[in-house]
């Protein structure tokens, strides 16, 4: 996802979509859908799913988000972010959308509603070629690298007997496994392989890996703000429809598949917020 998102200022707007955002605020009388530009918090350092080219913010997440954008009539702000204080900082309005590969947890629906999936994703420990470090028990006693915050994190700290080093960034945690401090890498298999492929003198391979299929990777959003929900839900369901989902899935994404429910025409990935 990024160089040191701590450093990071940029704002990058989207600057074409020239559609109205129809007055519609949230059934709380809060936030953001009356506002023609909406502020999202994302990430820099995380490709292919978001990050920072050029100056502008960009991966298969905020393109999608993009194309929602214009669907629906609004403009979106990009903002970089440390993914550790996101979450609060779309519940408390800082943010009116989270853009960041976020997994649909049980413990994340306590702070943020989420929007229906847009992808399925795959947690994999990263590690040293040749370790040998196949499975969850033979990383007791093994350092372990997450990006703090993330559910990657959690996955980490149900490893018996592992010890958890927390990063800001995915920059941080790859630069400690390069160097030896670190035996294992955790991280979504689509970044841990972006980062294969960009490093390919570095002697790494994927040890233990898991699907999320259970909790699909989507846009969060403030629990009050049903009316901007249900519009980013919208445009998920016209995007995965007319194909666009595929198409950009398969722009970003070179080797992963894509799930059923999201190709063209497919029935999408429906996401519950309790009590939203």
């Amino acid at each position: 996802m990024r160089s040191t998102l701590s450093r990071i200022a940029t704002v990058v707007t989207t600057g074409a979509l020239a559609l109205s955002l129809a007055a519609c605020g949230s059934s709380s009388g809060a936030s953001g859908t009356d506002k023609k530009t909406l502020r999202v918090g994302t990430l820099s350092d995380a490709p292919p799913s978001i990050y920072l080219q050029n100056g502008t913010f960009t991966g298969y997440d905020n393109e999608l988000l993009r194309d929602i954008a214009k669907r629906e009539g609004f403009e979106v702000e990009f903002v970089g972010t440390e993914f550790a204080g996101l979450l609060a900082s779309v519940a408390n309005g800082k943010f009116d959308i989270g853009s960041s590969t976020i997994s649909t947890t049980d413990a994340r629906k306590k702070t943020v509603a989420f929007t229906n999936g847009y992808d399925v994703g795959y947690t994999t420990i990263v590690t040293k070629k040749d370790a040998n470090l196949k499975d969850p028990a033979a990383f007791a006693g093994k350092r372990l690298g997450v990006v703090q915050a993330s559910v990657q994190d959690e996955f980490a700290g149900k490893i018996a007997g592992a010890s958890v080093v927390r990063f800001p960034d995915y920059n941080a945690g790859f630069a400690q496994l390069k160097n030896g401090t670190l035996d294992g890498w955790v991280v979504p298999k689509d970044i841990g392989q972006q980062y294969l492929d960009q490093n390919p003198a570095v002697p790494l391979e994927f040890g233990f890996t898991q699907p999320n299929k259970d909790t699909p990777s989507a846009y969060a959003v403030a629990k009050t703000n049903k009316d901007l929900i249900a519009k980013l839900n919208d445009g998920i369901a016209k995007a995965i429809a007319d194909g666009t989902v595929a198409r950009l899935h398969a722009q970003f994404f070179k080797q992963a598949p894509l799930t059923p429910e999201l190709e063209q025409g497919g029935a999408g990935l429906p996401v519950t917020n309790p009590g939203v």
